[in-house]
């Protein structure tokens, strides 16, 4: 399978195309990764190093040799977590986000592409993070972090599937295949571990960070960006990237 990558250096970063390059037509819509690809930090990482009891790090540790899934690891995680709601709130204020992903949700929208937050991270965190910027609109399907006590938080996975092959919290997959059938096609944006299984289902692929590396080393048809102003240009052509993507993969 031969990789279809298209590089950014034909498009000024920041500006959508000059008139003439092809706009999608309806049928696309954007599910996006929030950890270190919205956001500039992982934030369950950086509250886990702030806030977290012994152990998380030995559950990180028992993730990545694939003894436990992200689900399992990610509750036991958050058990740990000792704050409050004042300090979970304050340390929020701190995240920052990509300062063109805004700019990018309001590009996707005037091209009828509804934009989507899909991540196995924390939802209150995500959607918090967003409001502080004026995305509070944006759909947001993560875990439910929820308050059992004062200093004490346990995390719920709605989104959860018996037929994940990650054990995720939230499967990626299924919520993908979610919107295709309603949509027809998906662009999926992200940037590590937690994207690459769904990376391989998606109709195209923006990708940072890992992202690139395995999109390259699996024949995924994907355009590597830095940050999101890498990608607004490509918007207008994914009518044109996808199929030359779909014969390149073939």
């Amino acid at each position: 399978m031969t990789t279809a990558s298209f590089p950014l250096s034909s498009l000024r970063r920041g500006a959508a195309p000059d008139a003439g390059l092809d706009a999608p037509f309806p049928g696309w819509m954007v599910q996006c990764d929030f950890d270190g690809t919205i956001s500039t930090v992982d934030v369950t990482d950086a509250l886990l190093q702030r806030f977290g009891q012994p152990g998380w790090q030995a559950l990180e540790d028992a993730w990545e040799r694939g003894e436990i899934g992200s689900r399992e690891c990610m509750k036991g995680q958050v058990a740990l977590l000792d704050m409050d709601r004042a300090e979970l709130d304050a340390h929020l204020a701190t995240i920052a986000v990509d300062p063109h992903f805004a700019a990018f949700v309001r590009e996707a929208r005037q091209l009828g592409m509804p934009v989507q937050v899909v991540s196995d991270g924390i939802d209150y965190a995500i959607r918090t993070v967003l409001a502080r910027h004026g995305l509070e609109d944006l759909p947001v399907i993560a875990n439910r972090l929820v308050q059992a006590g004062p200093r004490q938080w346990r995390l719920e996975s709605p989104w959860a599937s018996a037929a994940c092959a990650r054990a995720s919290g939230n499967c990626k997959c299924e919520r993908l295949e979610e919107q295709r059938t309603l949509h027809g096609r998906v662009l999926f944006v992200g940037d590590s571990t937690s994207d690459f299984c769904v990376s391989g289902r998606a109709d195209f692929v923006f990708a940072k960070y890992k992202l690139i590396g395995h999109c390259e080393s699996q024949g995924i048809a994907h355009a590597p960006f830095v940050d999101f102003a890498d990608t607004i240009g490509l918007l207008h052509r994914l009518e044109a990237l996808a199929p030359r993507a779909l014969e390149l993969a073939a």
